[in-house]
């Protein structure tokens, strides 16, 4: 009975807030663009992204011109950011580059669309995936991924003085390692198929196209597991004497008993 009646009381306090909101802003025909400002900033900071989102549009479409529009642009952007919508804050980042080139917070827009990319793939169904199956986020698609860090290579290279520039390269060297590291998935499923020599085509392409990620090892690994496979074991003694000499300490070695072992990608 006691949960009854405290579900009831939250219930009833949400409708009471959420009457509150929309009488609120019931009427705004007589709104000056301060009001629509000052209104929309105040469901920003309360957490109601949906409610800021609604004013900025207002504000937008009934005071087109001056700074005003321009931020509320840019915090529409945000808001929609805070609401776990990346399609929607990527449409308001571009036409805001689109419509402003020059504003002095533009770089702050380049940076909102790297993280609208950057945590695309923790939106629906990716929560699940990284909470309740510890799957990495490289085994998952890397198309958001490598838009992301095409992101934040914008930002870096077109704004080397922006206050978001260090975290930028932070995030774009987190991304290169997992779009990496995504590329080593595949490869092991390749090995999983028995389709040994299309392992080894794609552990050189992340040598030659990744060869500063922490990927470089285990791509190795694969290769010298898959020569031997193959009966190759000229390539795969090559492979090896690499191995040593660029992780002599490495876990994948054959003498490490660690290749027989199950991966983290084993389920």
């Amino acid at each position: 009975m006691l949960c009854k009646s405290i579900l009831f009381l939250l219930i009833f306090l949400s409708s009471c807030g959420f009457l509150r909101t929309t009488q609120r802003h019931e009427d705004t025909s007589n709104w000056t663009v301060n009001k629509f400002y000052s209104e929309a900033k105040h469901d920003l900071e309360a957490g109601d992204y949906k409610g800021a989102i609604r004013l900025f549009e207002g504000l937008e479409a009934r005071y087109p011109y001056g700074i005003y529009p321009q931020q509320a642009l840019l915090e529409i952007a945000y808001a929609n950011y805070k609401e776990r919508q990346p399609a929607a804050t990527i449409i308001a980042v571009d036409r805001f580059i689109k419509l402003y080139p020059n504003h002095p917070n533009v770089d702050y827009a380049y940076y909102l669309k790297g993280l609208a990319n950057f945590n695309d793939d923790l939106q629906v169904g990716g929560v699940f995936i990284q909470k309740v199956m510890k799957q990495k986020m490289a085994e998952r698609d890397s198309n958001a991924s490598r838009e992301s860090f095409e992101n934040f290579k914008d930002l870096v290279t077109r704004f080397p003085n922006s206050k978001y520039r260090a975290d930028g390269i932070k995030r774009m060297t987190y991304l290169i390692n997992e779009i990496a590291m995504g590329e080593i998935y595949v490869a092991h499923h390749y090995i999983e198929r028995g389709a040994y020599i299309a392992a080894v085509n794609r552990a050189q392409f992340i040598l030659k196209e990744y060869p500063q990620t922490q990927a470089t090892e285990e791509a190795l690994s694969i290769i010298i597991k898959s020569y031997d496979a193959l009966g190759m074991n000229d390539l795969r003694d090559d492979a090896e004497r690499v191995m040593r000499k660029s992780f002599p300490d490495s876990p994948f070695l054959s003498d490490s008993n660690i290749l027989d072992i199950k991966s983290w990608w084993k389920f």
